[in-house]
């Protein structure tokens, strides 16, 4: 039986309990809201397939708890993750200041070149903001990763979040396949004599060029920046 996708990508949500990991997920895979908050108990997940270029991507979005009881259980499925949302409420100054401690569980139990998105959700309650924008966005400048705001009640900004961690992804997995099959062509120019191996490395070069290009792509009022 054939597989239906062109890529499967494991992409992991993390940050603090209530913060709206599991709203932004619900959001994401099924489009619906609910107003009641149960604590996710150790981890879950959802698949959902987006096309990309062309490419049909199944995303497998696990959904972990933030309760630091949990914590051991949840560190262990950061491995093989090529994706990791740090999600922080808006209205809750706490859960934006203990990203610092996620990145730290990152740091240790991840890949080190893991792609990273931090997500401000719950920016809908304009009037009980405590993190300001600007605040969020130098916080993902300075820690060398995207930056979103959404909110999963209205559905704003949701989509974009994810499938622009997903494009990242996939733009440094083509990355890494052109350059295989570019370097493989280069050796095998060099075991002929060479004859076209300045035209093979001038190919590379090119294909180490990285991807322009932010979140606000086709005019999305939506905050969602490339840092």
């Amino acid at each position: 039986m054939s597989k239906n996708y062109d890529y499967l990508f494991k992409i992991v949500m993390i940050g603090d309990s209530a913060v709206g990991k599991t709203s932004v997920l619900t959001r994401f895979a099924n489009n619906n809201f609910s107003q009641s908050f149960i604590a996710t108990i150790g981890i879950d997940f959802t698949m959902r397939t987006i096309e990309l270029d062309g490419k049909k991507v199944k995303l497998q979005v696990w959904d972990t708890a933030g309760q630091e009881r949990f914590r051991t259980i949840t560190t262990a499925y950061y491995r093989g993750a090529m994706g990791i949302v740090l999600v922080y409420d808006v209205t809750d100054a706490e859960s934006f200041d203990n990203i610092r401690t996620w990145i730290s569980n990152i740091d240790q139990h991840a890949s080190s070149d893991v792609e990273k998105l931090l997500l401000a959700n719950k920016c809908d309650l304009v009037d009980e903001r405590a993190v300001s924008v600007e605040r969020g966005e130098k916080f993902a400048a300075d820690n060398q990763m995207r930056f979103c705001e959404c909110s999963a009640k209205t559905g704003q900004g949701v989509q974009e979040a994810f499938t622009q961690i997903a494009r990242d992804i996939k733009a440094k997995l083509d990355r890494r396949n052109d350059e295989s099959a570019g370097a493989s062509g280069v050796a095998a120019g060099a075991g002929r004599g060479g004859g076209n191996s300045s035209k093979r490395r001038f190919l590379i070069g090119r294909l180490r060029r990285p991807g322009g290009g932010g979140c606000n792509g086709g005019g999305h009022k939506i905050k969602c920046s490339l840092l």
